[in-house]
């Protein structure tokens, strides 16, 4: 005859845990290995976030990968509006950010949906951060950058669920040829259109030193009245 638990009720049930708090379950792993990392599309990248005066400016390459060694696409928009009023970026792989970005509009709709009202950016940020560490998105580290009614904020979001928020930020492969750029060009009080030169000046010369990035620019310009995206094969259409 089998013996109950003495330390539980009879039902065998641990009633100790309030019947109030959500159940976790197990977040799906990543067991991806180096070996297949060859064939995952990456967006290897250089992405630049910068706030101004006017609102916020983002500006990504257009390169993707295979293994950092083939380049698979020449076009990626690497910058997605996810929010009236912000945008995000694309860094690692393909599939990850895609699904991250995805993932997060949702949350963001059922949020508002809820409340009544507009999130914060910072409560987005938070939002973007708990979504890098808790869910299955593999290698990625976006740039956040919105307006609210607090004001104009750029955060870097890393892998492990990290938010900093900063004037300017930069990820990605290119990161380190960049920020030499910006520190040497980033100024207080910027415009929109100055920043779109520092910002595109970033990534050229990321473009020149790293084979991750390369093939144009795209820029994002977020002000209180939205969101405008435009590529640029040329760099000399925005320098």
């Amino acid at each position: 005859m089998r013996r109950l638990d003495s330390s539980l009720p009879r039902t065998g049930q641990d009633h100790t845990l309030s019947p109030y708090e959500p159940e976790l379950g197990d977040v799906p792993s990543n067991d991806l290995s180096e070996a297949d990392l060859d064939g995952v599309n990456q967006t290897g990248t250089t992405t630049i976030g910068i706030t101004t005066a006017d609102g916020v400016v983002i500006a990504t390459d257009m390169r993707a990968s295979l293994g950092g060694r083939f380049v698979s696409n020449k076009d990626v928009q690497k910058v997605e509006q996810i929010h009236p009023t912000a945008a995000l970026t694309m860094v690692g792989s393909v599939g990850g950010a895609q699904s991250y970005i995805r993932s997060l509009r949702a949350e963001v709709n059922l949020y508002e949906a809820r409340r009544g009202e507009d999130i914060s950016i910072d409560a987005l940020a938070t939002l973007a951060g708990n979504f890098a560490r808790g869910g299955p998105f593999f290698a990625i580290h976006p740039i956040l950058g919105g307006v609210d009614n607090e004001g104009h904020h750029v955060y870097s979001i890393d892998t492990a669920g990290g938010v900093m928020k900063d004037d300017y930020t930069i990820t990605g492969s290119g990161m380190t040829v960049a920020y030499g750029v910006l520190e040497r060009q980033y100024e207080e009080g910027l415009s929109n259109e100055e920043a779109k030169r520092v910002a595109a000046s970033g990534v050229k010369a990321a473009v020149e030193r790293d084979t991750g990035s390369g093939n144009g620019v795209y820029l994002a310009e977020v002000t209180e009245e939205g969101v405008d995206i435009q590529g640029h094969k040329d760099f000399d259409e925005v320098l």
